[in-house]
């Protein structure tokens, strides 16, 4: 099995949407993007830290669905990074209400000597200093890096976060940072700036309204499924994430026709991390489900035309 290593957050969310709110629960990128990756015939490892507190049946349904859990540093004596937020009723904005750091501060990410050779690296949204740690620490370049980040980064480590951009193959931001980051507000526009930065691939995430993908002069558009129900959108940008490179990492296809592939696998997974709160959705999810909506996303795209001549 080719190898993916997942780096990012391993933490406690409290959700609140207009449909209800929770208590801690189980939530970071990391653990969004290793849930994912269970569909897909990869080895995966995640590297994060958590606290004392954090429960071991957390740690356990990582490892019941197949990832790797040795680079999960437990801090003795430490609480787990823990945010709380509320979205608003179109559940496409939302503000922070609470964002404790706690072990994540001082985390110094190190990567099991296994996964050092890993084939696809996924850099979940974390100090763009810690996503250059991992790289450094990588025995030979992977076959293919992505890298998520966030406005957050764009705000208070530029220089940092453009450093590490320079390093990696694939980017996956949302519309509004693609404009922050570019100065662009035409997404092409913006896509083509960041190209300039070092992705040879650029992820544009639109929510409810999907996602594109630029490669040079070429662009492809991936629908989102339009569902009858979302509960919270916590975590479904890392389900997209982590269905994209867990694709790309178990076909060892990296082109441009391949990722229309894998934007679409991950579009599918994110469909139903939304439908649930937290990971509820994710950890009860079966391959069968999956299979059937991907068979939804074709007829939703498909379409036959006859050109005039």
């Amino acid at each position: 099995m080719n190898k993916l290593l997942i780096v990012g957050t391993v933490a406690f969310d409290a959700i609140e949407t207009p449909f209800g709110k929770t208590d801690k629960i189980l939530g970071g990128a990391a653990t969004y993007i290793g849930l994912a990756s269970n569909f897909f015939n990869v080895d995966a490892a995640v590297v994060s830290v958590v606290g004392e507190d954090f429960p071991k049946e957390y740690l356990d349904l990582l490892e019941n669905k197949g990832v790797n859990i040795e680079g999960i540093e437990i801090v003795k004596g430490g609480k787990t990074f823990f945010w709380s937020g509320k979205y608003h009723n179109d559940l496409n904005s939302r503000d922070t209400l609470v964002t404790e750091l706690n072990v994540l501060a001082d985390f110094n990410p190190v990567v099991p000597q296994a996964y050092k050779n890993s084939d696809v690296v996924l850099l979940g949204n974390l100090h763009p200093i810690v996503q250059s740690g991992v790289l450094n620490q990588m025995s030979e370049r992977p076959k293919l890096v992505v890298l998520d980040t966030m406005n957050f980064w764009m705000d208070c480590a530029l220089p940092e976060l453009l450093d590490v951009i320079k390093r990696v193959d694939v980017i996956t931001i949302n519309d509004e940072e693609a404009r922050q980051l570019s100065g662009e507000y035409s997404l092409v526009k913006a896509a083509a700036k960041i190209h300039t930065m070092g992705p040879k691939y650029v992820v544009i995430k639109k929510g409810e309204h999907g996602a594109l993908l630029f490669h040079n002069k070429e662009v492809f558009f991936a629908p989102a499924l339009p569902l009858e129900e979302v509960f919270d959108p916590t975590g479904a940008g890392d389900t997209f994430a982590g269905g994209f490179a867990g694709y790309i990492a178990q076909s060892e296809n990296i082109s441009f026709d391949n990722m229309k592939n894998a934007i679409i696998y991950g579009s599918n997974l994110a469909s139903f991390c939304v439908e649930k709160f937290g990971t509820e959705r994710m950890e009860a999810l079966d391959k069968k489900e999956v299979n059937s909506r991907l068979q939804q996303f074709k007829a939703l795209t498909q379409f036959e035309i006859e050109l005039e001549e």
